[in-house]
């Protein structure tokens, strides 16, 4: 039988078989470049299809896909906890007029928009959002009036801002975390900042160190400013913290302090040790408040932290002080004691070590005031102690009356929404403390600085 000849039957059958798979492979293969090349940008969408069926299994938040062009990536993160916010590389354009960021592709690519919240608290509904837009072409793109090598960052003031808590969750702690990782080399875009004109200069010795040049007044700014890489709006992970994991650099809450006595030049970096030093009486800052909320019988507290051990000073701390000097006086302390409030925010000034005691308000305040500083006080490296105010030692008793709904039934209130809430437990309270039952959280703080 020759060479070239085909047996029939089996062989015959098998040789029309693997010549009709090859035929099939070769039109498969041939429908899938062709599918690539027209569909190239349908891999991205399928990848977000596989995330959100990922999610919806999971139940987890997973962080979005990014959309990445030939030299650009953009990532945007519009159900984060707190906050929406953006990172983009590439050629990154801004126009403050029309606050909008666009990024400019290499080359034709999917025409995509996501509207930013720029401040951190995206519930916070006072704000214009940023328009975020992948162009298609370049054709599209504004020309560049001003071009930097530098990274920038697109935040917002207002909002909760003004007050000395929300100075520093909502604006402070989240700009440290986008923008040390650049030390200083980075641009502030500011949107809205006219409606909070003193609150740059209030902060100018920590803004100073985290960027080396002025903040844009973004929305008076008819430039379209040209970067390599750019923040849209401040990501907020936890209130008056960062969690570690989510943050570049891994930067911590004792990071942030730790920049803060650098900022201002806090000589301690340690609160008294009793080991080392038992001799020595450690320092206790009780908070003076001249309105809400304020010690009925704040020398009696003085008096019986100095019986417990301490070294005892009642002083109004104010937000319209200079920071600086306020530092400096709560950095000299190993205790700081108040009632829930703003003033506590202080407390990022203390040395690593120092206690922190919060008196809650009545009124079941106690899951709000933890919230607000139990966890971020022990993220600084602080010990935190809280002591609960009782009906008898709130003046709403005598004010209101046993059988008012705030005294006898403080759930209802809080039913009946934040306002009550706040006007009762928060603007009508004051507290007169039982030192007897306020003893043993002092001796809590004095036996932790014993220990250390």
């Amino acid at each position: 039988m020759c060479c070239g000849e085909v047996k029939p039957g089996k062989s015959q059958k098998w040789w029309a078989q693997r010549h009709l798979n090859v035929g099939f492979m070769v039109g498969v293969l041939l429908l899938l470049l062709t599918y690539l090349a027209v569909s190239q940008q349908f891999a991205i969408s399928a990848t977000y299809v596989v995330i959100a069926e990922a999610q919806r299994i999971t139940g987890k938040q997973l962080i979005k896909a990014p959309n990445e062009t030939d030299k650009g990536k953009v990532v945007c993160e519009t159900e984060g906890r707190f906050s929406e916010s953006c990172e983009i590389d590439g050629d990154v354009r801004t126009n403050g007029t029309a606050l909008s960021v666009v990024i400019v592709p290499t080359r034709w690519s999917e025409h995509r928009e996501w509207r930013i919240n720029p401040y951190s608290r995206r519930r916070v509904t006072s704000f214009k959002k940023v328009t975020v837009t992948q162009l298609q072409d370049q054709a599209a793109a504004p020309p560049c009036t001003v071009t930097y090598n530098m990274p920038a960052v697109l935040l917002a003031l207002g909002g909760n801002t003004g007050n000395y808590w929300h100075d520093h969750s909502d604006v402070l702690i989240p700009l440290f975390v986008a923008s040390r990782r650049y030390d200083g080399e980075v641009q502030f875009l500011v949107h809205n900042m006219q409606e909070r004109p003193q609150w740059l200069g209030k902060y100018k010795a920590l803004l100073q160190r985290l960027s080396k040049y002025d903040a844009v007044d973004l929305d008076g700014d008819a430039h379209v400013r040209c970067f390599p890489h750019i923040t849209v709006g401040l990501r907020m992970d936890k209130e008056f913290s960062i969690d570690p994991e989510l943050a570049p650099g891994r930067l911590s809450m004792a990071d942030f302090t730790r920049f803060q006595r650098e900022t201002y030049a806090l000589p301690r970096h340690a609160a008294v040790s009793l080991t080392r030093e038992p001799d020595k009486k450690p320092r206790l800052l009780l908070i003076h408040r001249g309105h809400n909320r304020k010690f009925v019988n704040e020398q009696e507290i003085v008096q019986a932290a100095e019986a417990a051990g301490f070294e005892a000073v009642a002083m109004e701390l104010r937000g319209d002080k200079d920071i600086g000097d306020q530092a400096r006086v709560v950095n000299s302390f190993d205790a700081l004691l108040g009632v829930h409030g703003a003033g506590l925010t202080n407390a990022v000034f203390l040395p690593p070590g120092a206690v922190l005691i919060q008196v809650i308000p009545y009124g079941k305040m106690e899951f709000i005031s933890r919230s607000e500083f139990s966890e971020p006080v022990a993220d600084m490296g602080l010990k935190y102690l809280d002591y609960s105010v009782t009906v008898e030692e709130s003046t709403l008793l005598e004010m209101l009356g046993p059988d008012h709904p705030a005294i006898r039934d403080p759930e209802s209130i809080h039913r009946s929404g934040w306002l009550q809430v706040f006007d009762f437990y928060l603007n009508k309270q004051d507290v007169r403390i039982n030192v007897t039952s306020f003893a043993p959280t002092l001796a809590q703080a004095l036996d932790h600085l014993r220990q250390r």
